[in-house]
């Protein structure tokens, strides 16, 4: 990536480069979507919902005037991961971003009760699919000149599981191995960061109990609260530009300070 800017604004301009981000349909996902079309990204919107993706991508080209390509993906699809990366250079003929922001973490009553195929379906999405975008489009980064920049989102159950998470905060913790292992392996043309949330309050939070959360959250985090989906931005926005040029191998907290 270019190191010629005329201001710390430049660094952060994303004109004519390319950013996949999957599950990028909504939550975290579309705040990066949106933030790096606008500072002049073409997007690759990814997710299992493709009417979902298909209604970003016209709001996308509508509101920024970036090209957007919406894409059916399975995360947990060793054959999808493939199809993806196809997908985008053949569209765009490069990558220069991409966010595996993609995962699950489905509820189980006690640890007995978790079945192999939720063990496995977890591990999937969480790990071996990120895994597998990841070497197919940061093997092709490498081997150009520009370069480009790996974004894993990982999760704070990676380093503090609750009960209710123990299989999602061991695959996550992989997604933070993971992160360090490829720095080392595509640098030094590919940059691969971290992004390590806390608890924020997307869509899934509608499920919460948010009176029960909020007083936890007033006692738990130095912030007292969740965070809101576009305070994700900041560090995307960093680790996929040239903000971040000096900057990988790095896992990110973005929680709010656990007390």
């Amino acid at each position: 990536m270019s190191d010629q800017t005329s201001g710390p604004a430049d660094l952060f301009d994303m004109t004519g480069r390319v950013a996949i981000v999957t599950g990028g349909s909504r939550g975290l996902g579309k705040e990066m979507v949106m933030a790096f079309a606008e500072r002049g990204a073409d997007v690759v919107i990814a997710s299992r919902k493709l009417d979902s993706c298909e209604q970003l991508a016209r709001d996308v080209e509508r509101t920024t005037g970036r090209n957007a390509l919406a894409v059916a993906y399975h995360a947990g699809s060793w054959d999808d991961s493939n199809r993806l990366a196809e997908v985008a250079y053949e569209q765009f003929g490069k990558v220069d971003v991409l966010v595996n922001n993609a995962g699950m973490s489905p509820l189980y009553k006690s640890i007995d009760t978790i079945t192999e195929e939720l063990y496995d379906k977890v591990l999937d999405v969480n790990l071996k699919g990120p895994f597998r975008l990841s070497a197919l489009v940061g093997t092709q980064m490498a081997a150009t000149d520009a370069g480009g920049s790996i974004i894993f989102v990982s999760s704070i159950a990676s380093q503090r599981p609750s009960p209710n998470e123990l299989v999602y905060g061991a695959a996550k913790a992989g997604i933070n191995n993971l992160t360090y292992g490829l720095s080392r392996t595509l640098g030094p043309k590919v940059r691969v960061n971290c992004i390590v949330p806390g608890p924020f309050l997307t869509d899934i939070s509608k499920a919460w109990d948010l009176d029960a959360f909020n007083e936890r959250a007033a006692q738990a985090y130095a912030l007292e609260r969740g965070g809101k989906p576009s305070e994700i931005v900041g560090a995307a926005l960093y680790l996929a530009s040239d903000a971040s040029s000096y900057t990988t191998g790095a896992l990110i907290d973005i929680n709010g300070g656990p007390r």
